[in-house]
């Protein structure tokens, strides 16, 4: 089978739910709450969830994958394929065409020299780009006319919806971030913090880490959307409260990522004031390793490949971790019916997941001798040591009631087999952001080991693993922008990938990623996945027009929302 005749072929314009509404902004204020509350509003300097939700009410790509994983045009006139012409028969490159009229929300018109300008922007050589896999192969961006550009690859690239697909990779404007190139980026705060774009919304005032305020974009394309005329959206708090404003209060129209245990979910919903919904997609809850030293005694060179970790590096001390935990009963303290136990980051579609089951078994016993064989010897603390060095450990993760329950049990695990373990909590809005200051972010990781769960844009996972090759390390140089967060490297990995990106074959395509998939996770332990997870939110019963989408952003299709009368 070949994914040029199936992927590029089938690819094609799939209608969006229809709104039931006629006059843009004639249903009032639509108020969401996310307990991670977004810290920017440029998807290329964070890679958290609730930043790249925030963004896209104002920030639009090419295209987006809709609930099935099918590829809809959004900015884009049509999903460019092989069979349309607008995939090269060799596959080298991709041509966009722009809707024709399409304006940004200051009123100028979109063009070609935007979308080559976003390319340029994340590929800025001295700047850290939080979405550079999606740029993976891209050798240039070229103009054609004003509605039209073509992206070049280094190589044929049978799977070219990466670049300007998804909620991960929208469309910023040249004019508003000409002057925030390369290492400037994070300087511009106007620009981070208020974007303009192309979405049903733009911005009225944003609180870091607080609250969003948006209104109706009146340049937007369709004149009878937005049917809401103001957005709120507020962030922070936990997950119980969020939970409880939709389904128990009715204070809120929508709460995003209930991460919440199965019976607390069911005593909110007798609440009767909103309704749950839930899908699987490839959220994996999982244990990142860390392969640098994170001392502080290092200072500026701290977490970076100057300095290995003193014992993250061997493998039977990752290895045994993993061998430690109990994921049966994680998900069964943590998820129900939402989760389920996984030994692979990629956990779907089903010709990507490997068949690597063995870590649902726990072996505490199994654990401790592949140490005690290793030379970890357990000292009178209990404490296994090898050449003066103690496995002790620092673990963190985001603010959570699941998350710190997690932790809890895993400690008790890891001291079973004699890891000492201290446990951190970080306010969910600081950890996955993008500050390049602060030292608690999930991309500067100075910890031995973080927690948390992230997936890819639409259904193929090229982009999501080539997130771990050695070009890709967070670190002072990219302003600690990079999406492999372990600072794993493996040039073996890299070569893989790297043919991955030049294979049509489906089949060998799912392969290869259940390979790298593999070298991640049972070959090497580097990351130590542990649930996973479907997506489950909350709406009001009086909202309507919502579809919730694993395969983007959950917000994806916000102009199509509306007040059920």
């Amino acid at each position: 089978m070949n994914l040029k005749a199936t992927l590029l072929g089938a690819a094609a314009a799939v209608a969006l739910v229809p709104a039931a509404h006629a006059e843009r902004g004639s249903d009032g204020n639509v108020s969401i709450i996310y307990w991670q509350a977004a810290s920017i509003l440029n998807p290329y300097l964070s890679s958290g969830t609730k930043d790249l939700d925030a963004s896209a009410l104002v920030l639009e790509p090419m295209g987006r994958f809709d609930q099935d994983g099918a590829l809809v045009p959004y900015l884009a006139e049509t999903i460019p394929t092989v069979e349309n012409g607008g995939v090269a028969a060799d596959l080298t490159s991709i041509t966009w065409k722009l809707k024709a009229g399409l304006l940004w929300s200051d009123g100028t018109p979109v063009t070609s020299a935007d979308v080559k300008f976003t390319a340029d922007y994340c590929m800025a050589p001295d700047g850290g780009c939080a979405q550079a896999a999606k740029f993976e192969g891209v050798t240039s961006v070229d103009v054609i006319d004003d509605l039209t550009v073509t992206v070049n690859f280094a190589n044929p690239k049978p799977y070219p919806y990466t670049t300007f697909m998804g909620a991960q990779s929208p469309i910023i404007q040249a004019a508003q971030f000409a002057n925030c190139m390369g290492a400037k980026a994070p300087e511009c705060t106007t620009e981070n913090f208020g974007p303009i774009g192309t979405g049903p919304f733009v911005v009225t005032d944003f609180r870091p880490n607080d609250v969003i305020q948006y209104a109706a974009n009146t340049n937007y394309r369709d004149a009878s959307k937005p049917a809401f005329a103001t957005v709120t959206f507020k962030g922070g708090g936990d997950a119980t409260a969020a939970g409880r404003a939709v389904l128990e209060t009715g204070e809120f129209d929508y709460a995003w990522n209930l991460q919440l245990a199965p019976d607390v979910l069911a005593k909110m919903v007798e609440g009767g004031k909103g309704t749950l919904v839930s899908a699987f997609g490839t959220l994996v809850e999982r244990i990142e390793t860390n392969m640098t030293d994170v001392n502080p005694a290092l200072g500026d060179r701290r977490g970076t490949a100057d300095h290995p970790h003193p014992f993250l590096t061997e493998k039977a001390v990752r290895e045994a971790l993993s061998m430690a935990i109990d994921r049966e009963l994680l998900v069964e303290v943590g998820y129900g019916a939402a989760g389920r136990p996984t030994c692979n980051l990629v956990p779907a579609p089903a010709i990507y997941a490997s068949d690597n089951t063995g870590c649902l078994t726990q072996d505490i016993a199994g654990a401790n001798a592949m140490l005690e064989a290793a030379g970890w010897i357990k000292g009178a603390d209990g404490i296994r040591a090898k050449d003066g060095v103690r496995l002790s450990m620092l673990y963190q993760t985001s603010t959570n009631a699941v998350r710190q329950d997690f932790q809890a049990l895993i400690k008790q695990w890891w001291s079973e087999i004699g890891v000492e373990t201290e446990l951190r909590n970080i306010s969910a809005s600081v950890f996955f952001g993008g500050d390049p200051g602060s030292n608690d972010t999930f991309q500067k990781f100075f910890a031995d080991v973080e927690m948390y769960a992230n997936n890819f844009d639409g259904t193929d996972p090229e982009a999501y693993l080539a997130q771990h090759t050695c070009d890709k390390f967070p670190s002072p140089e990219s302003q600690w922008q990079g999406e492999n967060m372990n600072r794993y490297c493996d040039p073996a990995y890299d070569a893989l990938v790297a043919e991955l990106s030049q294979t049509g074959d489906l089949a060998k395509r799912g392969e290869i990623s259940r390979t790298l998939n593999d070298m991640l996770t049972k070959d090497s332990f580097v990351v130590i996945p542990l649930v996973d997870r479907g997506r489950v939110s909350a709406h009001a019963n009086s909202l309507g027009g919502t579809v919730l989408n694993t395969w983007d952003t959950e917000l994806w299709n916000i102009a199509d929302w509306h007040r059920i009368k």
